[in-house]
């Protein structure tokens, strides 16, 4: 008799690295020649009558609404808008981070600038910044990239009927899903960000913190405390950005979101992220505090750090620096993401998805025509 080992039950052999690396490779490849074919026929499209529109040289089309190709788009999107902003206020960030650590020797803006500048230079001011673009910029794309997925999903779970009564639900719920994955990928960066800007002599950059992290501390210490922050943080952030825009077309703007011209569109895009981004810091300051200071301090717990920053310190300390912030990143970030989505063709972020919308008017029009 066979030995169960050798029949039936036989391990698979390991597929690879360079296989995968290829695949990856390949499937990337053939994703940037769809984008491409999709911005440049767009291009195209208005040249001439003759000219179909949305092809070139035979493939390729303007991207379709809640197709993989879509949700790649905005996780795309998510990767330019959150990454790159957040690397523009690193030095923002640092002085932030050590008011929260060190409030007797870094006591507000202008004199956290001040020390930091006396005591590492210039070049203090963007330590860490490679775990932030790292980190923000696999945050952005599961952040955009998931919430426009669930976005949908949970609307076609709603229906046409009422997709647009629990539109706000449908914004807190999705925003929500998202961030779970987010998290993931953003948190082990972030440990590294705040202890490389924190703790001198801790590493240099992202490339010697992290394995150092990994190997003292685990690769998911502070996780939970740090979805505390990003959980209402993100969910502040989308379902607040998405009333304040509705709200502008509808009082604001005289004529109809798609009849205004996109500049107008980005414009309320800014504002209605940067007033979003005032509400996210007043409501995830005080766990933003606490993630500081329980990575500064190795062992330390919530208790320690709210018996040493008190209540009222807990609530207000680096708050202003902190709102002017966050409100211009997610300002700068919903701006940054619509335009890139303007740039290959699709409409700029506000609403419950366009089918949901679409199926819900339908019966009402059809009335009409009876």
């Amino acid at each position: 008799m066979a030995s169960r080992d050798k029949v039936g039950c036989s391990t698979p052999a390991a597929l690879p690295l360079d296989r995968v690396m290829a695949a990856l490779a390949a499937n990337a490849e053939q994703l940037g020649k769809r984008w491409e074919a999709a911005v440049r026929g767009r291009r195209c499209s208005g040249e001439g009558a003759g000219v179909a529109r949305g092809r070139v040289k035979g493939e390729g089309a303007d991207i379709a609404m809640h197709t993989p190709l879509f949700y790649a788009t905005c996780a795309l999107g998510g990767i330019l808008s959150t990454g790159l902003t957040h690397l523009a206020v690193t030095p923002l960030d640092i002085v932030k981070c050590n008011m929260q650590v060190d409030p007797s020797k870094y006591r507000d803006i202008s004199s956290g600038f001040g020390v930091l500048l006396q005591e590492q230079g210039l070049g203090g001011f963007f330590k860490g910044w490679m775990a932030t673009l790292v980190g923000y910029s696999c945050q952005g794309a599961c952040k955009f990239g998931f919430y426009e997925f669930f976005k949908k999903c949970y609307s076609d779970i709603a229906g046409p009927d009422h997709a647009e009564k629990l539109k706000t639900l449908i914004y807190l719920a999705a925003s929500a899903s998202a961030e779970v994955i987010a998290d993931v990928a953003l948190c082990p960066m972030e440990a590294v960000k705040v202890r490389v800007q924190t703790q001198p002599g801790f590493a240099q950059c992202l490339t010697d913190g992290l394995p150092k992290l990994v190997q003292t501390e685990g690769f998911t210490k502070g996780c939970f405390l740090y979805g505390a922050v990003k959980f209402p943080d993100t969910m502040m952030k989308f379902a607040c950005f998405e009333t304040i825009v509705e709200m502008v077309y509808k009082h604001a703007v005289p004529r109809p979101k798609e009849q205004c011209s996109k500049p107008l569109q980005l414009a309320v895009s800014f504002a209605g992220g940067y007033i979003a981004g005032v509400f996210c810091a007043a409501i995830s300051h005080p766990a933003d505090n606490l993630v500081s200071f329980l990575n500064n301090a190795q062992g330390a717990t919530v208790a320690d750090a709210v018996k040493t920053l008190g209540m009222w310190g807990l609530f207000t300390r680096g708050l202003p620096l902190r709102i002017i912030m966050v409100g211009t990143l997610t300002g700068a970030q919903w701006a940054t993401y619509d335009a890139f989505k303007v740039f290959v063709g699709l409409p700029t972020s506000g609403g419950v998805t366009p089918s949901c919308r679409a199926a819900a008017l339908h019966p009402v029009d059809h009335e009409k025509h009876s």
